[in-house]
């Protein structure tokens, strides 16, 4: 299946800052997953003074803490258009936490201060007042499958989704998007948003492939994944599951 060159080319946006939920291991996760089948991953770290590549089939927003989220905020909206245009013509983008609420129309702060999103995801978020935390369990439909999804969670925002996005899963466990609705995360197309983290790959390799079978898709395929011996990420999901109060 290898051709030499690299299958998918990963643009990941500001890796300096927005970093604290061990997003870097959702990276690794792609990496090692098209490893193991004889393909290959290549990165494009994306700061503050870089212009974001247009070439590329899959894109990364991690999450960050308040001050650092506010810098990016401006900085994205300033330079966005290459990110929409390649979403538009069918690249991947996957925005986690931070990154999940910047992929929305905007982010309003409990003192009224507004940090701009880029509107890829048809949703508006604003601080509550008090985090939302512990662990998530959720039903995720995607390609026509249905999996039980597990991840952690940590944010202020209360995020509510616009007609123009749909959930990216329903509650087993957990607070998910604003507390109240029972959903968690957001799904236009290929560009998907989630609290989820810790990081959010690891244990879930079904929606990892997911995401990558997308992002072979756009760089040329259709590919149909090899399946790989996923016996030690079932047994985190399983753990985590079973934290959250949950049976496989």
């Amino acid at each position: 299946m290898s051709t030499g060159r690299p299958a998918i080319r990963l643009c990941h946006l500001y890796p300096d800052h927005l970093n604290i939920y061990a997003d870097r291991g959702n990276i690794a996760v792609f990496r090692r997953r098209l490893e193991w089948r004889g393909l290959s991953l290549e990165v494009a770290e994306v700061g503050l003074g870089d212009s974001i590549p247009a070439d590329c089939h899959l894109y990364y927003l991690g999450g960050g803490q308040d001050r650092d989220q506010m810098l990016v905020a401006e900085n994205l909206a300033q330079k966005a258009d290459p990110l929409r245009g390649a979403a538009e013509d069918g690249a991947v983008v996957l925005g986690v936490c931070g990154g999940y609420q910047l992929l929305g129309h905007g982010y309003t702060a409990a003192d009224g201060r507004r940090m701009p999103g880029i509107g890829l995801l048809d949703l508006e978020t604003t601080a509550g007042d008090r985090r939302l935390i512990g662990d998530v369990v959720l039903d995720v439909t995607l390609n026509g499958q249905t999996r039980k999804v597990v991840g952690y969670e940590n944010h202020a925002g209360r995020t509510h989704l616009g007609g123009g996005c749909t959930p990216l899963g329903h509650l087993r466990r957990g607070h998910g998007n604003n507390g109240e609705d029972g959903c968690e995360g957001a799904v236009a197309t290929r560009i998907v948003g989630t609290y989820l983290h810790g990081p959010l790959l690891p244990k879930n390799p079904w929606l990892a492939d997911v995401l990558l079978g997308w992002a072979l898709d756009h760089a040329g395929g259709p590919v149909d994944l090899e399946l790989l011996d996923d016996n030690f990420e079932e047994v985190a999901h399983a753990v985590a599951a079973t934290r959250a109060g949950q049976k496989r």
